[in-house]
């Protein structure tokens, strides 16, 4: 299931949020105000900054994709195992 880091002021979350829904993509939304593990894992994969949204995509290797303000075709093709 793809991993949504977040923040609730986030516009482009909110926005990224809905058409995953609109889609029927499952996903998990983490507030990273609320959780200061995954403020720091968005940071370690975001050179220091707390940037949002950032996505993790599981991949059949057992491996993930991480992306930074991703699109929604971004995600679509993530899922689809295609380069964004």
């Amino acid at each position: 299931m793809i991993t949504m880091y977040s923040t609730p002021w986030c516009g482009y979350c909110r926005r990224l949020k809905s058409q995953m829904d609109r889609e029927g993509i499952e996903h998990t939304v983490v507030d990273i105000e609320q959780d200061p593990a995954a403020a720091d894992f968005v940071m370690s994969v975001n050179g220091g900054n707390q940037t949002v949204p950032t996505v993790t995509i599981p991949t059949p290797d057992g491996q993930s994709v991480t992306m930074t303000n991703p699109t929604i075709v971004q995600v679509k093709q993530a899922l689809a195992g295609t380069p964004a």
